[in-house]
């Protein structure tokens, strides 16, 4: 376990920097990185982790490279601009064991702004929050995990471990940025994601599956609206039968070892739909964005070929679907659940971490989300977690992050840091 006293020079070194680390959060906050505009927010960080003398890798994803390996979702989208940024903290000897702090700086839509009580990219603080899109999920994770080893440094330590920081884009729907860091090399002893756990040991997540129904429809003036069909209410009848496989799933979890005893841990949603060409047409054709959970150990194949026979079998029982079955195309998120193996010494130094920055249990979190810790230990042995500070209303309106979780949680992950890699005082300048 670190020395007692190392600990609480690492911890002031937080408080001291704290105010510097909160100005970084509101920059990367204020950078709208949605999809497809993620550049600056990646030349910040990566202005940042120059400034602290990283050794640079910043390279374009070619999804080429990445289409064929496991769980890489694929969407129609404009890669030419996306882009991966890792910089290499290398210690001046190697006496301790390497480790990845990744975080993921795109962000989900806002929404409508009128819902908004505050700009979604014009930070605030209040009250003991800072609002924004993105300041939960998960911008002052990352930012977090930066300045948690600016502290051991200002604490006069060095770690003993390579560490890889590592901002990422495309969290949101495929996980292409995170498979892109594995498939040019990067490797540890262990990873670290700073996501919004509320504090607490995320090791286990479920998986997601997205997909889209292309439903079609027959024609006509909606004056004689019986002599077609209406793509977007047989749509609605394909959704319900989709709630039906939901419901199923949810009883086939009750059995399963982390998310037996939570209520409805398998999440169906219709998430985009468009449809139609004019008010006074009955509509030819409906397009529905869907997703669905998928717990750990779950075959997506299987879970594939389950929810294209649920969507044919709901096809039957409509007088024009039957004839003209509803189309499954899978765009996006095809990713399996991720359960990390138990790992003793890795729980031990974060719970002891934990205790040591915060006044809250420490307790571990099932997620009924998806996060990029899967791709590390599911494909490329390296045990990741997540672990992270207390947000609200993430991908709602008036997303925000507690500041005294935020601190606490910096404090705790420089402390594993310390712990995992190893530190050693800086020689004498």
């Amino acid at each position: 376990m670190l020395d007692p006293a190392i600990a609480q020079r690492i911890k002031a070194a937080v408080d001291a920097g704290f105010d510097a680390q909160l100005a970084d959060t509101a920059a990367l906050v204020a950078i709208p990185s949605t999809r497809g505009a993620e550049s600056p927010a990646q030349d910040l960080m990566a202005d940042l982790m120059r400034a602290r003398g990283y050794a640079m890798d910043d390279w374009t994803i070619a999804m080429e490279d990445l289409k064929d390996l496991p769980d890489c979702g694929v969407i129609q989208h404009d890669f030419s601009r996306a882009r991966t940024v890792v910089g290499t903290y290398h210690p001046p000897a190697v006496t301790g064991r390497s480790l990845i702090l990744q975080g993921h700086c795109d962000v989900v839509p806002t929404g409508p702004l009128s819902m908004w009580e505050t700009g979604p990219f014009t930070p605030v603080i209040k009250d003991g929050w800072m609002y924004g899109r993105g300041a939960a999920d998960m911008k002052s994770g990352t930012i977090a995990a930066l300045y948690a080893l600016d502290a051991i440094r200002a604490a006069g330590l060095a770690p003993g471990g390579r560490i890889h920081l590592q901002s990422v884009i495309e969290e949101e729907s495929t996980g292409v940025g995170a498979l892109s860091t594995l498939q040019r090399g990067y490797r540890a002893d262990c990873a670290l994601l700073p996501e919004p756990t509320d504090q607490a040991f995320n090791g286990v997540c479920v998986g997601v599956i997205w997909f889209r129904l292309k439903v079609s429809g027959e024609p006509t003036h909606v004056a004689v609206a019986g002599e077609g069909s209406n793509a977007i209410r047989a749509a609605f009848n394909v959704i319900q039968a989709l709630e039906g496989l939901e419901r199923d799933w949810n009883e086939r979890a009750k059995s399963d070892p982390y998310y037996g005893a939570m209520d409805h841990p398998i999440n169906f949603n219709p998430g985009i739909i468009k449809g139609g060409d004019w008010a006074s047409s009955v509509p030819a054709w409906c397009d529905i964005d869907c997703r669905i959970a998928v717990l750990p150990g779950w075959n997506v194949d299987d879970c594939r070929r389950e929810i294209e026979a649920c969507v044919a079998a709901a096809a039957k029982t409509h007088s024009f679907l039957a004839n003209n079955p509803p189309r499954v195309e899978w765009s996006g998120y095809l990713s399996h659940g991720y359960a990390l193996a138990p790992n003793p010494e890795i729980e031990t130094l974060i719970q002891a971490a934990h205790e040591a920055s915060s006044e809250q249990p420490f307790a571990h979190r099932y997620s009924t989300a998806l996060n990029d810790a899967r791709f590390y230990s599911l494909y490329y042995d390296i045990p990741a977690f997540c672990y992270g500070p207390h947000g609200e209303k993430i991908h709602g309106f008036n997303e925000r992050v507690s500041l005294q979780s935020l601190r606490e949680t910096t404090k705790a992950i420089a402390l594993f840091i310390a712990g995992w890699c190893g530190v050693e005082a800086l020689p004498a300048a």
